[in-house]
Parts: structure tokens; C-alpha cells; sequence
């Protein structure tokens, strides 16, 4: 399972121009399922986003999660929007392949569980919708992006 994730000062979602998501401080996460993953992975990929510690400290350093985003308790917010084109093969040609994403139905499945496992997890959780044409729009903070990838099982 891939998540592209960016630290944001702002994020929000909206579809066909109503708002269906929106944060503050935090992380926003397009989030894509490829074949062979599973509810684990998901659950792997949710745990490493919220631990993974992209917002400086009081020296600067990058080593606080977003869930401790202010250093008093209180967590940062997730966006999370799902994005299968992160699984495009772009190795060859002008037209990237799809081949190595989820088929629509279990990708469904992996970010609705992807999800639970965040919001069971963490406080201020925002979405995008599944198979929705969306229009995501963000401040990046930094700029800082990362690529967090667990890999399908063999």
C-alpha cells in the first residue's frame, strides 16, 4: 500500500464544489492499494503514518509524529484521499499502466479499512471519497512530502 504524504498547513476536498474534507495542521495522505495487499498492510501503512515523525521539534529536528503535533496533546489533523494513479507504471511509453493497482472493489475495501485503522487510532481524521472526481488543495509546509510504501505480500 502506498501513502504520498505531505505536511500541510492546510488541506480540504471538495467534489463537485462542496467541501467534503477539510484540516488544519497536520498531514494529508493519498493513499493508493495495490495488488496483493491486504487488511495488514493497511493497518501496517496506517500505524507507519502516524508515528512517522516529519514535524520539528523545539531544536528544529524532524521528531515529532502528527500526533504530537503541538507538543500539548493535541494531535494534528489527516487527510486521507484515495489515489490509485500512485500505482502507475510509468517505465516505458507516454501512457502510464494501472496494472499493479487494486482492483476497484478490494481497493474499496483496503482505504475503508485503512481508514477505520487511522480513526481508531487518531482524533482529527478527514476523507476524500472513493471513486469521486475531487479537487484536493493544500499548502505544503516545507515543502516536506514522503513516499511510505509497504509492500504487497509476495
Amino acid at each position: 500500500m502506498i501513502g504520498l504524504v505531505q505536511r500541510v498547513t492546510r488541506a480540504e476536498v471538495d467534489i463537485d464544489g462542496r467541501r467534503v474534507g477539510a484540516i488544519e495542521a497536520g498531514l494529508l495522505a493519498l493513499v493508493c492499494a495495490e495488488r496483493g495487499d491486504t487488511p495488514e498492510t493497511a493497518a501496517r501503512l496506517a500505524a507507519k503514518l502516524l508515528g512517522y515523525r516529519v514535524f520539528g521539534d523545539a531544536a528544529g529536528k524532524m521528531n515529532r509524529s502528527v500526533q504530537d503535533l503541538d507538543g500539548a496533546g493535541t494531535p494534528g489533523g489527516v487527510l486521507l484521499v484515495p489515489q490509485f494513479t500512485l500505482a502507475a507504471d510509468t517505465r516505458s511509453g507516454s501512457r502510464p499502466s494501472f496494472s499493479g493497482a487494486a482492483t476497484p472493489e478490494l481497493a474499496r475495501v483496503l482505504f475503508d479499512g485503512f481508514v477505520a485503522e487511522v480513526r481508531a487510532r487518531h482524533a482529527q481524521v478527514s476523507t476524500g471519497v472513493f471513486g469521486a472526481h475531487m479537487q484536493v488543495a493544500l499548502v505544503n509546509d516545507g515543502p516536506v512530502t514522503f513516499w511510505l510504501r509497504i509492500p504487497p505480500a509476495a
